[in-house]
């Protein structure tokens, strides 16, 4: 007669379930009731999954910067040229901006401004794919500019820095419910530097 095995979950639901609730309330306001409310997972499990509030978050960040650097990845191999696929993402923001799921900014940049300040081990985790997402921008315009889209004089790596600043700039917009004419604007503005 076999022991009774405990309850197998789908980690990645479980870890979907707890982003949302720790990207709806922030990291601090997210309570382990809350966590074991959204789950649905007895807080014996969820600590012998994750052993603490800290590990549950973590990987949920893992996920979602796995997921977006995957992603932004598709996006600008998929496109007919480097510089178009760094366009579609900027006007994929714009678009954006109707839209009332994107009021919620993005769940890394939500930590980095929540957490990132009192937490070493968060922020670490959170800049690691914040500069994988960078790294594919500067290989796109690395790539544009040897492609001569991009004009010579032009430096991918102050280029890419920009355009997470812009990215960053344009997600506070959105969620501080910019119009989606001033986030045009700004991207418009992105995408002559980037010319």
């Amino acid at each position: 007669e076999h022991m009774a095995r405990p309850a197998e979950f789908d980690r990645e639901e479980v870890l979907d379930r707890a982003m949302q609730a720790f990207w709806d309330g922030g990291y601090c306001a997210t309570s382990m009731a809350t966590l074991t409310e959204t789950t649905d997972l007895k807080p014996g499990s969820l600590y012998a999954a994750f052993k603490s509030k800290e590990g549950l978050f973590l990987e949920a960040l893992d996920l979602y910067g796995q997921r977006s650097v995957g992603e932004i990845g598709r996006m600008l191999s998929s496109a007919d040229t480097p510089l178009e696929g760094i366009r579609a993402f900027f006007r994929q923001i714009a678009e954006s901006a109707a839209d009332a799921q994107t009021r919620h900014s993005c769940f890394l940049l939500n930590t980095m401004l929540e957490v990132a300040r009192q937490n070493p081990k968060v922020r670490e985790r959170a800049r690691r794919h914040l500069d994988a997402v960078e790294a594919l921008f500067r290989g796109a315009l690395e790539d544009a500019r040897a492609r001569g889209e991009l004009a010579p004089e032009k430096d991918p790596r102050a280029l890419a820095a920009f355009v997470m600043t812009s990215i960053w700039g344009l997600r506070i917009l959105l969620a501080a419910g910019a119009d989606r004419a001033r986030v045009r604007m700004v991207t418009d503005q992105v995408l002559e530097l980037l010319g």
